[in-house]
């Protein structure tokens, strides 16, 4: 069993936890991900890894409420355990001093783009973040983002933080900026969101990686649920990936099949629901 050390809201639909995991902790490295399952019964969960603490034996997970299984997540508090916690899986992010970089996060894709940042930082480059969101209350990290950024750009689609634009209208300007070279871009965040920075990237012939999240079930390649189509045929998300060349995705085959359980979750979530308003349990965020 993996025990919750630490719970932190960070909005009413996005929660960090901290989990005694010194075993996966030991080996974690930016850009990976891990495979959560509450109990026994619980379905399998794949999450980006947010941070790590090798000292501690502690893995931080961020995560966003939008099915039963994460809605029962953040309903855990510190001193509960979780059935399983399997990782580090997937290949961690290539690191070096490229030069000048881009490190974009957007809402719940600002957890896994901070331990890529902070590393890419730490490996000499100079590193440009552009974080956003709907609206600032879904924008977090901001500090953590700032540190280990040389400059940090904030948008959010309402204005109430930062600058009102989508991350792509920053993006643009810095690419088409002829005094500033960029070597790479990172992007993490809503598959739609990913697919238009790799557009914006693309005329600039600047490599532009991004980490999918995809349907998974085993995260060892034996399911084929996570393919992704990329222009030199399918691969697996978790034993491929999670990061892949962005300019190579097929990115409405990926946007399609994210959508094939639509209504099957919508049903999960109203029956899970129901079941917490018969137990007497309000579901936090949605109630």
């Amino acid at each position: 069993m993996y025990k919750i050390l630490k719970k932190e809201v960070l909005s009413n639909v996005v929660k960090l936890m901290d989990i005694d995991a010194p075993h996966v902790a030991r080996k974690a490295k930016a850009g990976q991900f891990v495979i959560v399952r509450i109990d026994e019964f619980g379905e399998r969960i794949p999450l980006t890894i947010a941070d790590y603490d090798r000292e501690k034996g502690t893995i931080t997970i961020i995560f966003q409420e939008l099915g039963k299984s994460t809605m029962h997540l953040g309903m855990l508090n510190p001193g509960d355990s979780l059935a399983s916690f399997a990782g580090p899986l997937g290949h961690p992010t290539e690191i070096e001093n490229f030069g000048t970089v881009i490190c974009m996060g957007g809402g719940v894709g600002i957890a896994p783009i901070y331990p890529i940042t902070r590393a890419l930082k730490e490996a000499g480059n100079k590193v440009i973040s552009i974080i956003g969101a709907r609206t600032k209350d879904l924008i977090f990290w901001e500090d953590r983002m700032r540190a280990v950024s040389d400059e940090l750009i904030v948008c959010t689609d309402d204005g109430s933080r930062g600058r009102k634009a989508l991350v792509t209208e920053p993006l643009k300007e810095i690419l088409g900026d002829n005094d500033r070279k960029i070597a790479r871009v990172w992007a993490i965040g809503p598959a739609i969101m990913m697919k238009f920075v790799t557009l914006a990237t693309k005329p600039f012939n600047v490599p532009t990686i991004v980490s999918l999240n995809t349907i998974m079930i085993d995260g060892t390649g034996m399911c084929g649920g996570c393919r992704v189509l990329l222009e030199d045929g399918a691969q697996f998300v978790c034993v491929d990936g999670p990061e892949f060349d962005g300019h190579k995705v097929d990115w409405d085959s990926l946007l399609s099949r994210l959508s094939y359980y639509r209504e099957e979750e919508r049903k999960a979530v109203e029956h899970w629901e129901h079941k917490c308003r018969l137990d007497g349990t309000l579901v936090k965020g949605r109630e």
